[in-house]
């Protein structure tokens, strides 16, 4: 029964759907007042604790990177970010969907983040304004297998 309520889970919760487990360390980058809170809400829920912020001196297991097109070089950005992840760590980026103040084309993301040493996965629907990229390293996705 116990894997049935992971499977409903994780169709409900974003946070699970996305890969967050229990006791992680989620460092978070770029919040302003146009996050969504819902999305960070179901991320704390599923970590059991508050998102940590910028200025957090230690590694964490994953980051949740907030990107507009007018927050600058992305993949100036993305190479900042792995700095705060462990290895095996993962980023989730997340951008304003199309039509929406601040998107950020997919060739645009998928070339940032090649030129950042990361693998990015499809874009996943993460809320009403935003989508959303887990981007790895490529050593990390092999160690995953």
């Amino acid at each position: 029964m116990s894997a049935t309520a992971d499977h409903a889970e994780e169709r409900t919760n974003p946070a699970a759907r996305l890969g967050f487990q229990p006791e992680q360390v989620v460092q978070e980058i770029g919040f302003d007042d146009d996050v969504d809170q819902e999305l960070r809400e179901s991320i704390e829920e599923v970590i059991g604790s508050q998102l940590v912020d910028e200025e957090y001196d230690d590694v964490a297991d994953a980051v949740v990177l907030w990107f507009r097109d007018e927050d600058g070089d992305l993949t100036d950005v993305l190479v900042d970010a792995t700095t705060y992840i462990e290895e095996g760590g993962s980023i989730l980026l997340l951008t304003p969907k199309t039509g929406r103040t601040g998107y950020v084309e997919p060739s645009d993301i998928s070339e940032a983040a090649t030129t950042a040493g990361l693998s990015a996965s499809k874009s996943v629907s993460v809320g009403k304004d935003w989508s959303g990229s887990r981007l790895v390293t490529p050593k990390a996705a092999k160690s995953k297998r």
